[in-house]
């Protein structure tokens, strides 16, 4: 069989969210779309037919075939060889007029399930954006795509080299700088994560780095019982996004009246 061109240069993503989601994002390229032709449930057909529409070649090949061109069976029977991510420069994420920046700053997240656990959920609450690092952070990898069922494709994304720093720009573009640490002072339900914010999880192991955190306006902890440290991270992130989410609402449904 004839190896995808883009099984070497290009990234093959996989699922069939993050194929269907990269498809109707238009952010990035599709070049070809493989499906496996063994078996053809439904939502593989609804691939195919977004896939048309948009003038993206299909192939048919079997399921073994693609089993072996993205190294493991977790595809789904999708699979889709895409240009590069497109990042984009942090300017980006404070161009949105319309609301103030809603920002994710993840400080070396290395696990791309959490990476993409906490892109699904910061797309689903219409974050503006995720900060990550260029050093010691999962990319938006393949991996990171499927487990965000494909809402990295929609997010804006800006990889950056020094979060410290970063975090000192922003806060002179008027974003206040919310860290998350189970020791913080401010209790995530008495914190303002209304305004303009950057929501900041430190990594897996580690957490909030000491450079990091001293950068941060205030750090929030989100109050507990039982004898279980702590929440993970993708789970941590995920209840802050929504209390700020929550909060953003409540301010326009009273600004509106």
């Amino acid at each position: 069989m004839k190896q995808p061109s883009g099984t070497k240069t290009e990234p093959l993503i996989y699922g069939v969210h993050a194929v269907s989601e990269a498809i109707r994002a238009g952010r990035r390229r599709v070049r070809k779309v493989y499906v496996a032709r063994d078996r053809q449930p439904a939502r593989r057909e609804i691939i195919t037919t977004l896939a048309g529409e948009a003038g993206i070649e299909v192939e048919r090949l079997p399921v073994q075939a693609l089993d072996a061109q993205v190294g493991h069976r977790r595809h789904q029977g999708v699979a889709a060889e895409v240009s590069a991510y497109p990042f984009v420069a942090l300017e980006a994420l404070l161009s949105d007029r319309d609301q103030p920046p809603f920002l994710l700053a993840l400080d070396h997240i290395v696990d791309p399930q959490n990476f993409g656990a906490m892109a699904r959920t910061a797309q689903c609450v219409g974050a503006t954006g995720i900060i990550i690092t260029k050093d010691r952070s999962a990319p938006p990898s393949p991996a990171v795509s499927k487990a965000s069922a494909g809402a990295i494709e929609h997010m804006k994304v800006a990889s950056i080299t020094n979060m410290a720093a970063t975090l000192q720009a922003l806060k002179k573009e008027g974003v206040w700088i919310a860290g998350a640490d189970r020791q913080g002072e401010v209790s995530l339900f008495e914190a303002d994560l209304g305004g303009a914010l950057a929501l900041v999880i430190g990594g897996e192991e580690k957490g909030l780095r000491p450079l990091v955190k001293k950068q941060c306006d205030f750090i929030v902890a989100i109050p507990q019982i039982g004898p279980i440290g702590s929440l993970n991270a993708s789970a941590a992130a995920a209840v802050l996004l929504y209390e700020a989410f929550r909060q953003r609402q409540k301010r326009v449904r009273t600004f509106e009246g």
